[in-house]
């Protein structure tokens, strides 16, 4: 999968609520209620990442998720991150 550009993650980036660029990865985190939220909102990241094949970096802080996305075998971000984030954020 090819490597995007930097204009191209500029664009893509317009589409996605919440999502920063830091570095070659995508950013956003997402504020729940509660830790119980915090886990379930994880574990419905599981269905659509692992149908992709692709997985993100989550860590989880009290009622807030961070998920960090990145095509690690490619070395920086492609179209598959864009499609996995905006999944995740319609999950949120």
């Amino acid at each position: 999968m090819a490597l995007l550009d930097d204009d191209q993650i500029s664009e893509r980036l317009k589409t996605l609520e919440g999502w920063r660029r830091d570095g070659d990865e995508i950013v956003r985190v997402f504020e729940l209620d509660d830790f119980v939220g915090s886990v379930r909102f994880v574990d419905a990241v599981v269905e659509p990442a692992e149908r992709m094949g692709h997985h993100p970096d989550v860590a989880i802080s009290w009622n807030k998720v961070t998920v960090s996305i990145s095509t690690h075998s490619e070395g920086g971000l492609t179209a598959a991150d864009f499609e996995l984030a905006a999944e995740i954020s319609a999950l949120a």
